[in-house]
């Protein structure tokens, strides 16, 4: 069961925690290359905060973006920024997130948010626990995919392979944790059956496309080519 609130508190650890590592840059590390191809640091933090400003719309009841370019024009405009505008601007957002899942709401109702995707008001908090920590991990300072709390990494994996569920570009898919922790299955329901094993850390950077698979067990077939998300 989803407990909007707890997310909502888990947010707030991992926005504390992204700010804390950034506040000690200086304005040349923020213009450095991020992990994510083409987006410098600054791209990264940009986006942070502009997703805050998007969910708060979802919640009320606003369209996420305006459209995709005005989203990656804002991301533009914001990324060269210098580090204490970036700092403030993720502190300013992330209060407005926390005062937006703080109002009465209706959690067990629909929302919208980009490209005509629906989901429960109640797993917005969750998706936004998504952003920061797995960004956090795109910035390349020291925080690592394996680093994130277990019962994140856990809930992202369930995420993201009912995501996959049911598309055709991948074929039937078993995915092992190695550990124990758990296993899923996600794909087509047409073809040879492939299983992906490995630690969950590595099982979410491929699922996530943070990691290329290659530290990952097939067996069956190779390893899935997954859609971008």
């Amino acid at each position: 069961m989803i407990d909007h609130e707890l997310d909502l508190a888990s947010v707030r650890e991992a926005t504390d925690r992204l700010i804390a590592a950034v506040a000690s840059w200086d304005n040349a590390t923020t213009a450095e290359p991020s992990r994510l191809p083409g987006w410098t640091r600054g791209h990264v933090l940009a986006h942070v905060s502009r997703n805050a400003d998007a969910l708060v719309n979802v919640l009320q009841g606003r369209p996420m973006y305006a459209d995709a370019a005005t989203r990656d024009a804002d991301i533009e405009r914001d990324a060269d920024r210098p580090l204490d505008v970036h700092l403030a601007d993720l502190r300013e957002t992330a209060d407005r997130f926390q005062a937006a899942g703080d109002e009465p709401a209706d959690w067990n109702r629909t929302v919208e948010l980009r490209n005509g995707v629906t989901d429960s008001a109640s797993r917005i908090p969750f998706r936004r626990w998504v952003e920061v920590a797995l960004h956090h991990v795109d910035l390349g300072v020291g925080y690592e995919l394996e680093d994130l709390p277990e019962e994140f990494v856990q809930r992202e994996i369930d995420f993201l392979t009912e995501r996959f569920t049911g598309n055709a570009s991948v074929p039937p898919t078993r995915v092992l944790a190695e550990d124990g922790s758990g296993s899923w299955t996600t794909g087509s329901a047409e073809g040879s059956a492939v299983t992906v094993s490995g630690s969950p850390a590595e099982l979410l950077g491929w699922l996530a496309g943070r990691r290329d698979g290659s530290a990952l067990k097939t067996e069956g077939g190779s390893l899935p080519e997954l859609p971008p998300l």
